[in-house]
């Protein structure tokens, strides 16, 4: 069948009617608001518990090599109680934890290298187009292919212009560490190898041994240290500030917006305040690790823990709504969620914020060092079932994940990790419940730093009703 423009376009209406779409079913909006039409006093609500850590000053952007140089060292005395000689870092957020050199890991294979018995030596095997960046910040040698694919002495920086013969960039790197002198050497890698990728290491280099260092390296990312925190506290601090913003964008704009409206509106708000803040010059290894990402979804697409549609819906009374997203600065920050309830409500949706809330509370209280992921979801879990059948049925997740540098590490507060809490670990707080049957949810998250008598929630947005409840 041919198709002119003009039966494409008659096809597509006549898809939308049936469909039930017709233009009215879209949202009609006014403009977004200017910052300066936004009236409230949101911030004055926020609450600072005296449980916070001390934040990072302004200035403090990033920790500085110093202190990757000194888990490193950390790192060789962990491994050398597996007779470790050479580490190789793979993982992208290992590479950037252990090195501080924040780099885009894409298909393009790269390579860290601490020789575990010479201080602060760093080798790196990695793709040229990330050369400017390895050089400037912490290396000693750096090795390069041009790029991915890789052909065999192409290098068109340096004239050669050649195609062919596709290098194996893993026997590649191998060959490199021949050369090092680490023929016979026992190598920890930070991945588990595959019985193909073992073949290629005995090829190269048949006197090596392969031991995986993955759980010493996650668990050294897993329990943050005070400079960590520091980081972690700052960019908590901008994002409490960022939900107060939206929550006077809400009271403002009430159903004249979109919830994609307000997202943005919270993201650049966001990225605004915090950048002004931070010192850069163009150049890399300053403003790195700045994530400001705001989600925000009104109505029935609440009521699923991760729904797969685009959030681009009119903001309603009687909406259940949600402001989401991650923060980071220096690569250190969290999540901090909070669920509102628009007017009308009814006591149904203020019994689930009711359990909602005081879970998160049972988290906060339960999660001190000395005890497991298990036996915090448990009692999490146990309150939820205590409720009822009607609130059994709106559960649909563990409690929480650990927090790092990449978003979800582990260990999780579910009733299957056993792992033991300890101070310095930081978790989300993500006990929600989601009702698809009448079209709500309510989805908290916060960064919570285990200590020694509790949980301590790192944001200063409170968890309640006189935030969460409003009439627009």
């Amino acid at each position: 069948m041919k198709w002119s423009r003009r039966s494409f376009l008659r096809n597509l209406s006549l898809g939308f009617f049936g469909a039930g779409l017709t233009k009215s079913s879209f949202p009609s909006v006014s403009p977004p608001l200017k910052k300066e039409d936004i009236k409230g006093d949101s911030a004055k609500l926020l609450v600072k518990s005296p449980d916070h850590p001390q934040p990072a000053p302004k200035g403090v952007d990033r920790l500085p090599l110093s202190w990757y140089q000194k888990r490193v060292k950390r790192l060789k005395e962990r491994v050398g109680e597996r007779d470790v000689d050479v580490i190789v870092l793979e993982d992208s957020w290992n590479m950037t934890y252990f090195s501080g050199c924040f780099l885009t890991k894409t298909e393009r294979p790269c390579w860290c290298v601490f020789p575990v018995a010479e201080e602060d030596i760093i080798y790196w095997f990695s793709p040229g187009l990330d050369n400017e960046l390895v050089k400037s910040w912490w290396c000693t040698e750096m090795n390069y292919y041009y790029d991915y694919p890789h052909a065999k002495g192409g290098y068109p920086d340096k004239g050669k212009v050649v195609k062919g013969y596709r290098v194996d960039l893993f026997e590649w790197f191998l060959e490199g560490m021949k050369k090092k002198g680490f023929a016979d050497k026992t190598f920890g890698f930070d991945s588990e190898f595959t019985p193909s990728r073992m073949k290629k290491f005995k090829k190269v280099l048949p006197k090596a041994k392969v031991v995986d260092i993955s759980d010493i390296c996650m668990k050294m990312r897993m329990v943050k240290t005070p400079e960590e925190i520091a980081l972690i506290q700052r960019a908590m601090n901008y994002f409490s500030q960022i939900h107060a913003f939206g929550r006077d964008y809400l009271l403002t704009r009430g159903t004249d917006a979109t919830d994609f409206e307000v997202a943005k509106a919270c993201e650049e708000y966001g990225t605004n305040l915090i950048m002004q803040d931070i010192k850069r010059d163009g150049r890399p290894h300053n403003a790195v690790g700045i994530r400001v990402r705001i989600g925000c979804r009104t109505g029935r697409g609440t009521a699923y823990p991760h729904p797969n549609q685009f959030h681009h819906n009119k903001i309603k009374k009687g909406d259940a709504l949600q402001i989401a997203g991650i923060v980071t600065i220096g690569g250190y920050g969290g999540e901090l969620y909070r669920y509102f309830q628009l007017y009308p409500w009814d006591d149904w949706r203020e019994k689930v914020w009711e359990v909602v809330t005081e879970t998160v509370r049972i988290q906060e209280r339960e999660s001190k060092a000395g005890v497991t992921c298990a036996e915090v979801a448990y009692k999490v879990h146990k309150f939820q079932v205590k409720q009822g059948k009607d609130i059994q049925r709106l559960l649909y997740q563990r409690v929480a994940h650990g927090q790092g540098m990449e978003g979800h590490q582990p260990p999780f507060i579910a009733l299957g990790d056993e792992t033991v809490l300890e101070e310095g670990m930081t978790f989300s707080v993500e006990p929600g419940l989601f009702d698809p049957v009448n079209g709500f949810g309510y989805n908290p998250s916060d960064c919570l730093l285990v200590t020694k008598k509790k949980g301590v929630l790192m944001g200063s947005v409170p968890y309640s009703k006189e935030w969460m409840f409003l009439k627009l």
